[in-house]
This record gives C-alpha cells, sequence and structure tokens, in this order.
C-alpha cells in the first residue's frame, strides 16, 4: 500500500491529495515604473498579481527566478532577459549583482520574503526599489483534516510550512519533499525530508512518487 501525497501549494495537480495553504491578496492599487527600467519577479502569484494592477509591467524587461516564474512572465506576453535556474539567497543576489549592476531595478513582491534581497544588492553596489504588491495569509483547517499517518507532504515555499505547522503538529511519521533550499530550512526539527532535483513542483512531485511505496514507519 503507498503512501499519501498531499500537495500543499494553491493549484491542485493529478496524482496528489489538495490541501492548499495560502490565501492571495493584492496590496497595492498601482506600480510605480517611474525610476526603473527592469523588473524582478520571483514567483508567479507576483506576476498574476501585477497584471492585475497595471498591465505597463510586460514593457519592461523581466529577471524571472524560477521556471514557473519564467513561465508566467512569458504566458501573459513579458519579455525574460535572465532566468537564474537554481540560485538561492545571497548565491542569487550575488549573480544578479554581478550582471546588472548598472540597472534600476524594481522588485515586485509579496509583504514577507525569506532573504532580504534589498539589503544584499544595496551593499553591492545595486540600486534596488521595491514594492509590495500582495500578501499571503493561511489557510484555517480542522485537525479531522489532518494528512493521515506516513503521508508525504510536498512543500513548495517557507509559507507552506508555516501554515501547515500553524494547523496541525508535525508527525514523526511524515516525510516531506521540500522544493529547495530556502524552503527546507523551516522545517520542524529532525523532520525526515528529501529535496526536489529542481526547483519545480513537478519535480517534488516526481521525487514524492519515488518514494511512496517505502519507508513506512
Amino acid at each position: 500500500m503507498s503512501r499519501a501525497v498531499y500537495l500543499l501549494s494553491p493549484t491542485p495537480k493529478d496524482g496528489t491529495i489538495a490541501l492548499p495553504m495560502i490565501d492571495f491578496s493584492t496590496t497595492a492599487t498601482a506600480i510605480d515604473f517611474s525610476q526603473n527600467d527592469t523588473l524582478i519577479f520571483t514567483s508567479k502569484q507576483a506576476v498574476v498579481t501585477a497584471d492585475t494592477i497595471d498591465k505597463r509591467w510586460k514593457t519592461y524587461p523581466s529577471i524571472a527566478i524560477g521556471s514557473a516564474t519564467k513561465k508566467q512572465i512569458e504566458d501573459l506576453g513579458g519579455k525574460v532577459i535572465y532566468h537564474p535556474k537554481s540560485f538561492y539567497g545571497e548565491a542569487l543576489s550575488a549573480d544578479i549583482a554581478s550582471f546588472f549592476r548598472d540597472k534600476k531595478l524594481l522588485y515586485l513582491r509579496p509583504k514577507e520574503v525569506s532573504f532580504d534581497s534589498k539589503a544584499f544588492l544595496e551593499k553591492a553596489g545595486v540600486t534596488l526599489q521595491e514594492q509590495v504588491i500582495y500578501e499571503t495569509s493561511c489557510i484555517s483547517y480542522t485537525t479531522k483534516e489532518k494528512p493521515s499517518k506516513n503521508a508525504i507532504i510536498i512543500f513548495t515555499s517557507p509559507s507552506t510550512i508555516h501554515c501547515f505547522l500553524k494547523n496541525f503538529k508535525w508527525d514523526e511519521s511524515y516525510t516531506a519533499v521540500v522544493i529547495g533550499k530556502a524552503t527546507k530550512v523551516h522545517l520542524p526539527k529532525n523532520a525526515d525530508y528529501v529535496v526536489a532535483d529542481t526547483p519545480l513542483i513537478v519535480s517534488c512531485i516526481e521525487k514524492a512518487n519515488s518514494i511512496k511505496n517505502f519507508y513506512f514507519k
């Protein structure tokens, strides 16, 4: 008997049990492009939100963090000029500082972020403006909706971990599949986990499927 696989991202996927943890709400009514010539997006949701606020965003070249973000930008008609595939935190910021020191960057971001890119880039001499355009909130669940014993739980961001633990106590029989290193560090101490081979939800699902017939506790 295989283990149940729960996906905590907002979009359900075949072969998993949907348990979305996050709601999104727009916090801006306009975007100020006046001081900038290049945009930074770090999530699909930021792109979608920008498009609902001001469609002029797509006239500016964009730096896309993550394959899903790149695809969302292109699907909505934007232009991606740089797409690091596997950088996080300081490594990512150092890369941007190296390639885009002469650009005036605008980071369209959520209210909460896992790494202070603005402070790091400014130390490297890069001008970065930020505008918060959306925020996240946790969806509430009852204890009856807690994942079953031996479940494999896919976490796609630090926020999904935070919201999961706000709803449920971690069970030692669980195995976490995390989308990347920035997410891994937010897991409970001593949690069993594996990291997806690439920072994509499809890769998380592939990793979950590769272990779901094993490691019962």
